[in-house]
């Protein structure tokens, strides 16, 4: 199994992550194999969360496999992957209508930017964080969750949204612009597969965006990471063209069409 996703990897850094995880008991692994035992296409579970890698396979067996111990009584929240592969997925879950769908552009860096960084900002400070910045930077981290990632009609949850960063600033890489004495903006990584970082968590607040802030923070960040010898890889909302014109400004090229549909 970890072949067929380390062949798959620029693709499904998420999947490759959860694999890699330590796996409890509202985790699964399904797999499909040809006649002589060669995987050709994979479906994880973690949590409430489903990440189908299916490969070149476009024929996948009925749903029976998803009700007999897979999805047991843990509700599915989300499918995430490659649009193709979620689309598949999609059809399979008989009796649970996606509720919304957001769209993606995958993108991907192997190989530091030939390109020089965009110029010092007159007060910008970037830096990394510690546990003493977390109250200063809740505001971010809550205009992310609710700009970013909370589905339509869903509820802010304040106490999970501290703990999603108490998370991010001890097991992830983190980068924090600071001006005016003010934390205005952040990124961080949030999945490491065999060979690939991805990149996430970008925000600046409203009031400081169009100073490009988010284009210096972005560039920085990413100049360090690529020094550490891996691939990188993150996913920007197709209906984004500022952001996507920020990353292919730090290097980055769309490798594929990636989808949450939230359930």
């Amino acid at each position: 199994m970890e072949g067929f996703l380390r062949s798959r990897e620029q693709y499904c850094v998420n999947a490759c992550a959860k694999f890699l995880q330590t796996h409890s008991l509202h985790d699964h692994e399904w797999y499909l194999a040809d006649p002589k035992g060669a995987v050709q296409a994979m479906l994880l579970r973690s949590g409430g969360v489903l990440f189908p890698v299916f490969g070149t396979v476009r024929d996948i067996p009925p749903p029976r496999f998803l009700k007999k111990g897979l999805l047991g009584r843990t509700p599915i929240h989300a499918v995430q992957g490659l649009r193709g592969d979620t689309e598949i997925l999609d059809a399979a879950l008989v009796g649970y209508p996606a509720a919304e769908h957001r769209d993606y552009d995958l993108m991907a860096l192997q190989s530091p930017p030939e390109r020089e960084r965009p110029e010092d900002i007159p007060g910008l400070v970037l830096r990394k964080p510690g546990f003493t910045d977390l109250e200063a930077m809740l505001p971010l981290q809550t205009g992310y969750e609710k700009e970013e990632v909370l589905p339509k009609g869903a509820a802010f949850n304040p106490a999970w949204c501290r703990l999603n960063l108490s998370r991010i600033i001890a097991g992830e890489q983190t980068l924090i612009a600071c001006m005016e004495n003010r934390i205005v903006g952040k990124i961080n990584t949030n999945a490491a597969s065999f060979t690939r970082i991805q990149v996430g968590g970008v925000y600046v607040l409203p009031e400081y965006r169009g100073l490009g802030i988010g284009r210096r923070m972005t560039a920085v960040f990413v100049g360090e990471l690529i020094k550490q010898g891996r691939g990188l890889s993150l996913f920007v909302k197709k209906n984004n063209p500022a952001a996507r014109a920020i990353y292919e400004g730090a290097g980055f090229s769309v490798v594929g069409d990636y989808r949450i549909s939230y359930y």
